[in-house]
């Protein structure tokens, strides 16, 4: 699949952003996957041509970063922290049953359906809403195997789930590249930004 006039004409807006070009080669690999949903090998040939790298530096780094994949992915991303506190709290048991329940293999692994993938993460930066899930890099804390698989069953059928804090729908893999890249959907604003656990600190 070869990469659109468009996201190369959307790749230089991100490059003249920046002093030096090759400063725009992360955002650059989210629009890749806000079009082709993985940075694919064509993707990683548009960096290099338009950075002046070579395919092997471009590669390089889109391997060392978990965030970046190189096959695709589900609509829905579901990402478990199976970081010290997630998985003191449940998030190794939310992980296994969410393998079993998807049927899918383990790590990055896609439904046959296309519609969500699974992966665990070592952090999700949110310890103290343990366990928690992201989809599409939005929060769902406090979950349970339970309460996971609920959420996995409502994207897979096309149901609105609403992010703890965040944003107020999810939106798929690919539009939530497509503003990583650095292209702003009008979302920011919405929902809760922080909750009370993350807030106790301000209050004296």
């Amino acid at each position: 699949m070869s990469i659109s006039d468009k996201t190369r004409d959307e790749a230089r807006q991100l490059i003249a952003r920046y002093p030096k070009a090759r400063s725009a080669l992360l955002p650059m690999l989210h629009l890749v996957q806000s079009e082709q949903g993985y940075v694919s090998p064509e993707g990683i040939g548009m960096c290099a041509e338009l950075l002046g790298l070579t395919k092997a530096e471009v590669g390089a780094v889109a391997t060392f970063y978990t965030m970046y994949k190189r096959r695709p992915v589900g609509d829905y991303h579901v990402g478990v922290c199976t970081n010290t506190l997630c998985a003191v709290m449940g998030g190794d048991a939310i992980y296994a049953a969410l393998k079993e329940h998807l049927g899918v293999s383990g790590q990055d692994a896609v439904t046959d359906d296309g519609k969500v993938s699974l992966e665990h993460v070592e952090c999700n930066a949110a310890c103290d809403y343990a366990p928690v899930v992201m989809v599409n890099w939005e929060f769902f804390d406090n979950q349970t195997p339970q309460s996971a698989r609920a959420l996995v069953d409502d994207l897979r059928a096309g149901k609105p789930v609403k992010p703890t804090r965040g944003a107020n729908s999810v939106v798929t893999w690919k539009q939530a590249e497509r503003v990583l890249a650095g292209f702003y959907d009008g979302l920011a604003d919405e929902g809760t930004a922080a909750g009370p656990a993350s807030l106790a600190g301000l209050k004296r």
